[in-house]
């Protein structure tokens, strides 16, 4: 019984961790993306003002 709890406590754990990872990145994807506008919205201005 004792076992079956314990491994249900890991899948939990491991679920939770798992999820936290796919947070993380895909909020890393959207910074990523964001940073490339920027670096757009430069570039478009060299080509006007440059």
């Amino acid at each position: 019984m004792i076992k079956a709890i314990r491994r249900i406590a890991a899948l939990a754990t491991l679920l939770i961790v798992a999820l936290k990872g796919v947070l993380t990145f895909l909020s890393w994807v959207e910074k990523q993306e964001e940073v490339e506008t920027v670096w757009a919205d430069d570039e478009e201005n060299e080509e006007i003002f440059g």
